[in-house]
């Protein structure tokens, strides 16, 4: 929201993406942006003994846990952990993805950014996983994995479902499925 002189409020957010663009031109600005998600009270609290007594080194834009004495950085423990991709273009693939109507492509997003095919379409897949979960938290502690196969072999079947659902013999009708669930966070069960 713009004020009478045409001044955007700082806690205003973009609506548009030349807006964001302009916006988060500035890495300082994005920084900070990404802070206030990640740590919305403000307390910077290391993602590995979860202590607040952190020093900030600001050259290299990264945290110093005083108790554990490990570093750490904005993206550990996040979506854009392990990446060299800047916060400038995550902000906006994220607004790209949320705001494409029927879905957005990974050539889209590579052409959009400036960036290859594949560091859009690991960006895509990143951003998805975070709106599925509602956080940019990645899963992490004692987390269990399964799979299995569902739907009914076709030498099984009556001989008119066979004819109906077109299905070849063996397990290639069978549908993969595959389920994670983190068991404990410091926070929730």
């Amino acid at each position: 929201m713009a004020h009478s002189d045409g001044v955007k409020a700082e806690n205003d957010i973009p609506g548009t993406l030349h807006e964001v663009v302009k916006y988060f031109a500035d890495e300082a600005r994005a920084f900070e942006y990404m802070k206030g998600i990640r740590w919305p009270d403000g307390k910077v609290a290391c993602p590995r003994c979860n202590c607040e007594r952190v020093s900030f080194i600001s050259t290299r834009k990264k945290w110093t846990c005083l108790e554990c004495r490990r570093q750490f950085s904005i993206k550990v423990g996040t979506i854009f952990e392990d990446s060299p991709i800047s916060f400038e273009k995550w902000i906006c693939a994220t607004w790209l993805i949320a705001n494409a109507k029927n879905g957005i492509s990974s050539y889209e997003i590579a052409r959009g950014l400036g960036v290859c095919q594949k560091t859009g379409w690991f960006m895509l897949q990143r951003i998805r996983l975070a709106m599925q979960n509602g956080s940019v938290m990645k899963i992490g502690g004692q987390v269990e994995v399964d799979e299995t196969f569902i739907g009914g072999k076709a030498r099984n079947m009556h001989a008119k479902m066979k004819a109906t659902r077109d299905i070849q013999t063996g397990g290639a009708s069978m549908m993969p499925v595959q389920g994670l669930l983190q068991r404990k966070t410091e926070k929730r069960a």
